[in-house]
């Protein structure tokens, strides 16, 4: 080979390595630490799954998870659709902004011209309730 030729496939090479470092590599770093990850499941661990649903695993089979979303409520899960293991500090987090969210709408009493208390919702919802006929 002359070195011409030489030069015109070193960029080649050169952009399949840059793609393994920066694309493969890390990719397949990923898909082992996940699957290490859900093999190391146990029941009573706090995860939430890849759609983003919180639970409890209740118990672990071949490639099963069982997990418990609320008290009673028991769904069986693959493990590939579990997302993450929640720590204690992030479950913590997740329970105060799940309370925050789940709070009443606010409301006030106002009277209107006729001298009748009439409830005003402060979230702007459109609740058919509050509505005069």
């Amino acid at each position: 080979m002359d070195s011409a030729t030489l030069m015109n496939i070193l960029p080649l090479v050169l952009l399949v390595v840059v793609f393994y470092f920066l694309l493969i590599r890390p990719q397949r770093k990923r898909q082992q630490e996940a699957a290490q990850m859900q093999n190391s499941l146990a029941p009573g661990a706090r995860v939430m799954t890849t759609t983003g649903l919180f639970a409890t695993v209740v118990a672990v089979d071949n490639e099963d998870v069982i997990l418990e979303v609320a008290p009673g409520v028991e769904t069986r899960w693959v493990k590939a659709a579990i997302g993450r293991v929640l720590t204690p500090t992030a479950d913590d987090k997740i329970a105060a902004t799940a309370v925050s969210e789940t709070a009443a709408p606010e409301t006030v009493e106002t009277k209107d011209s006729d001298g009748v208390d009439e409830p005003v919702d402060r979230n702007n919802d459109e609740d058919t309730n509050s509505k005069k006929s």
